[in-house]
This record gives structure tokens, C-alpha cells and sequence, in this order.
């Protein structure tokens, strides 16, 4: 079968067809992106036209389209769940949809590409905008909003890292205490200048984090912009303001700066100005008008909401300590580093020689958000992209040295479930903090400043920020599951849930060599025993039993050998001792288990708990379930010693949560450690997508009589 990402698929010699592109691509870029290619690939050569795929996976963008590919284009599919630069594909008709449409409705696709409008540039090429109905139809794409958050998360994630662990390893290494508690770094010393690179890194993550928002909805006329009104949305003098506007006016920037850029191209300009029109009228009048807006509207409400809290603020001091410590917490935790907390902040700071009571309510909420976001990727890691978790890892570190700023990316993710969870964090924190006069003599806060002795009442402090944190933490997680089970209820309305079943521990039956086994699945053929029959009926069924027993185990002698002597599978690392002609599970837990055990007869399985644990946890990330009765569970861990494959099929089927909502009857487990998991298990899981859309190669593997027809199948896949 011709591979759709290697070359060209070229289908049918009609001079009559339709010269088609498509380019496929998924979040994660791994078993999606292929199967929609393979899928669009197939169905234009049954339509007898010419198509060419390129796919944007983990390991790459393969077969890439070059400028003649789209010139002599008729049309081109867009089978995506995240942004495509559409910026090459001016002047042709293209119809955009979520991946899951690529998969399920190709057919539909290419006739709906023959109608599509032609694409004029207006959504700025990369943006999410522009998304057209089919898309919604897929039911699986993202929201341009979403894309474009996220898009500025992403890159903003590594300044947020880079700045904030620069400035606390400068402060922990180079750092002298003073007599009052407090930490400074000498201006002659070495690990100035560090602290002020990390300084550098903090400025620029607002200013990133709108840029790229605008960039993903009007693409690069609408970086500067972005990037200039995250800035001013961050410097609070440029509109008479001690405190900028933080994340939030960032994220406001950028999408105004996004939606302003694509507004602005829709305006008709003379042929002539056209060309210069990106380079130089769309970034300088976006930004001259951006700029403009902000200071002069939006930042002097800002500036007003900041004094008057201040103000409110002081008619407090005389109100209980539970009460001020509640509401500083609260906003210590809301924007981080936004006006609201530096209000709070620069309040408890003034009063520090006369009340230091209020600067030590504000030094117990300073480090909640961090170590409460850090601690929630430790609870549940699942629940979070690896990205995130090693951000989370970070945070922690930022928040013992009170960087509250730590916290951002999680917020600026998830604003609706975070920025909740911080607050209440913060309130607890404030409020122990108060009910317990915890004082706090420098401006500072986290456990840094206990530590270095600037906060009396020491063990009350720590009780209060671990309270907070856990309140965050637990939280956070609380809210993510229930929007992931919402979102789960959406989309599979009325679907059964499976249940895991106990299962014995290996070694499990009938893939031994033909010892005798205990532990194994009851429904699955014992490996050789022997029988007490108290008849002879029962003692005939026992003889068969055994010959039965003695046949498989025959078998995969010969297959072993048969493997030995032929050409490798997968490449080595699918044996005849992964393969299982049939699942004893139901349920999708119990076969994860069942199909982690035959990984273990090759020896290379460290932790077979472990193993399954990794596995079940990928499945809660997004199921493994990819539709046409296929599923590939897959995981990335140490439990194994090297890259090892196993597969096994499921006359019943099982309950995986495909897209199509089909059983899974054909499985495939894939396994790597982590130093191999790179290139090998998305090697491998591109190289399984893509055949496993073969009709034809799914029921020679599901028409297979034993083990050595089955390997002769999936030899196939080179």
C-alpha cells in the first residue's frame, strides 16, 4: 500500500480528476494525524483523483507541500485540531475541519472542497479564526479563542521558567541577609547580573503572552502589536498607574491586537499599497491604535480601581485580622503581579514598620498559587500535559522564594478553574496568617522569609501557607475533574463506563511455553495442568483441554521459528510471544493489564504495575480508542527496558471511547522507556496509524487462524 506521507498519492489516470492537497495534524501530531491522511489518501483514489498529504506530527512535518504543489492545486483540506499556516494557500479554495472529519466523512470532504470559498488571506493564515462549518460538524476541533490562549501560554511558559528560577537561584546563592530579614544581593557580586537576567525574563512573559495570541488569530502583522500592547499593558506609568495591568491586560492586548489586525485587512487598498500593507500599515496603525486605546481608556480605569482600593483598603485596618487576611489573600492570589495584587501587595508593604501584622497576612498568600498549582501536577500528573508538569516542578521552586508569578501559565490556561483555586488558597492562607498574628518585618513574602528570620510566629506561618497551598491544590484538581467529566459526558452521552475487573498477576495463561501457569484470566486457555476428573466426561474434557493446550503452544513454536528465520515485525519488537490470538478482558482496564502481561514474557518488562499504571494514565489524557474497531494503548516509562509491542484481538470488542464509537477489536500495546520515547514510540505509532487504515489489511489480520498467520499480517507493515 502506497504510504500517503512519504510521497504523493497519486490516484487514478483519469485526466478528468481533480489534482487535491490535504494537510493533516492533531494536538499531540501522533496516531490521528496519520489515520486522516491515510483515510483522505484512499478516498481520493477511489474517487479518481490526485492527492497529495502532508502530515504535521510529533516527529515532523513529512511530505511537505512545495509552492508548485499548490499552484497546480484544485483545492485543499485542512484536517486539523490546531493551527495550520494557511498564509501559502491564497487564491485557493480550502475547507478547514477538525481531524476527526478527515477520518470519519474523507469522502464528504473532497466533494465539500470543490464548493469551498476561495481563501483570500483575511483570518491571517496561522489564526485559528475562519474555521468553516464542516469544522463544527467534526465536533472535535478547539475554539479560536482556546488556540489562541493557548498559543500564548505556550510560549510564555519557558520565560515564566527561565525568569523566575534565574531570580531564585540568584537569591538562594548570592543572596545576604539583613539585619531586618531581608534578602539583598550585593550590586558588585556575580550573581547580580543573574538575578537581573531573570529580572528580564519576568518583564518579557507579558508582553510574549499577548504577542502570541494576536499572532495565532491575524498571524505576523499582528506580533508587534501584541507584543508592544502587552508591554504598555504591563507598565502601569504609562497610564499613570503604580501597578500594570499583569497577565490579564495581556490577554486582553492580544486578542485585541489579534481581531483589530484581521479587521484591518478586510479594509480594500490600492494594488500598489497591497504589498506593504503587512510589513508596514497593519503593524503600525494596529499598534499606534492599540497603544492609544489602552492608555487612554482602558488604563485609566485601571489606574482608578487601583487607588480607590487602596484606599478601601486602609478603612480596613481596624476590622478583624480573619476578615483583612480573607480579603488580602484574595487579592494577593487574583491577578498575580496585576494591579489587585500589587494593591494588596504595596498596602501590607507601606505599613510594614507600624502594622507588620498585615505584611505578614500577605507574606502566607504570596507563595499559595505556585506551590498549590506545583502541588496539583504531583496529585493528579494526568490531569496535566508533560509541559505543565515540569512548569509545575518550577513553580514550586518559585513559590518558596515568593515568586507568585510561578503560577501564571496554569492561570492563563485555565483562568475559569485556577484563578478560583488561588484565590481561595490565598484567603486561607491570609486568614490563618491573621488569626494567628503572624508578622512579617521586610516586603517580601514565602517561606523564604521565614526562613532567613524576617517573620515572627514561625511555625504558624508555615501551617498557614501549607494550608493555603493544599486548599489550591485540591481545589484545582476537584475543578479539573469535573470539567473533564463533563466534557466526557458530552460527548459520549449514555455510553457505558467501563469498570476494571480484578486480574491475577502474570504469568497469564496460554502464552507460556508450556508450564504450567496460575494467576492467568479464568476464561483464558490454561497453559498444560493437570486434572483431578471425577468422571470420565471430565476426564476427556481435560484430555482435550491438554491437546488444545499442546497445539498453541506448538504453534508458537513454529512461529517463533518462523519469526527467527523471516523478516522482523515492527522492527523486532512485535514477537509471537505479544501476540494473543484472543483477549479474555471486557473492559478496557482489565485488557490494558492483560496485554501489559504478555509484554512481560519478553523479559524486558522492569514493573509490570508500573507499566499498567503508565498506561491507564495516557488513557485518562484522551483514549487510545482510534476508531474502526482499533485501539493502540501506549506508554512512555522506565517499567520497560527497551521498546517492546504487543497485540492481541477481541472477537467481542471492547469499550475504548473511540471517536466513531466502535468496540476496540484489534489492539496494539506500545511500550518504550523514557530515553527512547522520542522518535521510536511515534515511529512506531505512525507507522501502525497508517496501515491500520487499510481495510483490507484489518480483516487479513482479523481473518488470521493462529499466531504465525497473524505475524505473516502485520509483517506487512514496513
Amino acid at each position: 500500500m502506497t504510504n500517503s506521507a512519504e510521497h504523493p498519492r497519486e490516484a487514478g489516470t483519469s485526466e478528468q480528476g481533480l489534482k487535491l492537497l490535504a494537510v493533516t495534524a492533531c494536538p499531540t501530531g501522533i496516531a490521528h494525524t496519520y489515520m486522516a491522511a491515510e483515510k483522505l489518501a484512499q478516498a481520493a483514489e477511489s474517487l479518481g483523483h490526485r492527492m497529495k498529504v502532508e502530515t504535521q506530527g510529533s516527529i515532523g512535518v513529512e511530505n511537505a507541500l512545495s509552492d508548485n504543489d499548490v499552484n497546480d492545486a484544485d483545492g485543499i483540506i485542512i484536517a486539523a485540531d490546531k493551527d495550520v499556516d494557511r498564509s501559502r494557500f491564497i487564491g485557493k479554495k480550502v475547507l478547514v475541519v477538525g481531524v476527526a472529519e478527515g477520518i470519519h466523512h474523507p469522502e464528504r470532504l473532497i466533494e465539500q472542497v470543490q464548493s469551498a470559498p476561495v481563501y483570500r488571506g483575511g483570518d491571517g493564515g496561522g489564526g485559528a479564526s475562519g474555521v468553516s462549518a464542516a469544522a463544527a460538524r467534526g465536533g472535535r476541533e478547539r475554539s479560536a479563542t482556546y488556540k489562541a490562549l493557548m498559543n500564548g501560554v505556550s510560549f510564555m511558559i519557558p520565560f515564566v521558567v527561565v525568569g523566575g528560577l534565574l531570580i531564585a537561584v540568584s537569591l538562594a546563592l548570592g543572596g545576604t541577609p539583613q539585619a531586618d530579614g531581608g534578602l539583598v544581593i550585593p550590586d558588585g557580586s556575580f550573581w547580580k547580573p543573574v538575578n537581573d537576567i531573570g529580572v528580564i525574563g519576568f518583564t518579557l512573559m507579558v508582553p510574549i503572552l499577548s504577542g502570541y495570541i494576536a499572532y495565532a488569530i491575524g498571524d505576523r502583522p499582528a506580533l508587534v502589536p501584541g507584543m508592544i500592547g502587552g508591554w504598555i499593558a504591563n507598565n502601569g506609568a504609562l497610564y499613570d498607574s503604580e501597578a500594570g495591568a499583569g497577565f490579564i491586560g495581556a490577554i486582553v492586548t492580544g486578542f485585541l491586537a489579534g481581531y483589530l489586525v484581521l479587521w484591518i485587512k478586510k479594509v480594500k487598498v490600492p494594488k500598489f499599497v497591497q504589498p506593504i500593507m503587512p510589513i508596514i500599515v497593519i503593524p503600525i496603525v494596529a499598534t499606534t491604535s492599540l497603544g492609544l486605546f489602552f492608555i487612554h481608556v482602558i488604563g485609566k480605569p485601571i489606574s482608578w480601581i487601583f487607588e480607590h482600593l487602596t484606599s478601601w483598603l486602609g478603612g480596613l485596618t481596624g476590622t478583624s485580622a480573619a476578615l483583612l487576611g480573607i480579603i488580602l489573600g484574595l487579592m494577593i492570589a487574583f491577578d498575580m503581579g496585576g494591579p489587585v495584587n500589587k494593591t494588596a501587595f504595596l498596602f501590607g508593604a507601606g505599613l510594614v514598620s507600624k502594622n507588620p501584622e498585615i505584611m505578614g497576612m500577605c507574606a502566607a498568600a504570596i507563595p499559595v498559587p505556585p506551590l498549590g498549582q506545583g502541588l496539583a501536577t504531583l496529585l493528579r500528573r494526568k490531569f496535566f500535559t508533560e509541559q505543565e508538569r515540569e512548569t509545575g516542578l518550577a513553580a514550586l521552586f518559585m513559590g518558596f522564594f515568593g515568586i507568585t508569578e510561578g503560577a501564571i501559565p496554569f492561570a492563563a490556561a485555565r483562568p475559569a478553574r485556577v484563578i478560583p483555586a488561588n484565590m481561595l488558597g490565598g484567603a486561607a492562607a491570609g486568614a490563618v496568617a491573621g488569626l494567628a498574628a503572624v508578622t512579617d518585618s521586610v516586603p517580601h513574602g514565602g517561606p523564604i522569609v521565614a526562613v532567613l528570620g524576617a517573620v515572627d510566629g514561625v511555625p504558624m506561618f508555615f501551617v498557614a501557607v501549607a494550608f493555603g497551598t493544599a486548599v489550591t491544590a485540591l481545589t484545582t484538581v476537584t475543578l479539573m475533574a469535573l470539567g473533564r467529566n463533563s466534557s466526557a459526558a458530552a460527548e459520549a452521552p449514555g455510553a457505558p463506563t467501563p469498570v476494571a475487573a480484578p486480574f491475577p498477576e502474570p504469568v497469564m495463561a496460554g502464552v507460556g511455553s508450556g508450564s504450567g501457569a496460575t494467576g492467568g484470566v479464568a476464561a483464558a486457555a490454561p497453559a498444560r495442568t493437570t486434572v483431578t476428573a471425577p468422571s470420565a466426561a471430565a476426564a476427556d474434557g481435560a484430555e482435550a483441554e491438554g491437546r488444545e493446550a499442546t497445539r498453541r503452544d506448538e504453534t508458537r513454536d513454529r512461529a517463533d521459528a518462523e519469526a527467527e528465520a523471516g523478516a522482523e515485525v515492527l522492527s523486532g519488537h512485535l514477537t509471537p510471544r505479544t501476540v494473543k490470538e484472543q483477549l479474555a478482558s471486557g473492559t478496557k482496564d482489565a485488557a490494558v493489564r492483560e496485554m501489559a502481561g504478555l509484554l512481560a514474557t519478553t523479559g524486558k518488562v522492569a514493573d509490570l504495575e508500573a507499566l499498567v499504571s503508565a498506561a491507564l494514565a495516557r488513557e485518562e489524557q484522551g483514549t487510545t480508542g482510534l476508531g474502526e474497531e482499533i485501539a493502540i494503548p501506549h506508554a512512555k516509562t522506565d517499567a520497560v527496558t527497551a521498546p517492546v509491542v504487543s497485540f492481541a484481538r477481541s472477537a467481542e470488542g471492547i469499550e475504548w471511547g473511540s471517536l466513531d464509537g466502535t468496540k476496540a477489536k484489534l489492539i496494539f500495546m506500545i511500550s518504550v522507556p523514557e530515553a527512547a520515547a522520542g522518535d521510536e514510540h511515534l515511529r512506531l505509532l505512525a507507522l501502525l496509524s497508517r496501515k491500520l487504515m487499510d481495510s483490507g489489511f484489518r480483516e487479513r489480520l482479523t481473518a488470521a487462524r493462529d499466531t504465525s498467520e497473524i505475524l505473516q499480517v502485520l509483517a506487512e507493515i514496513r
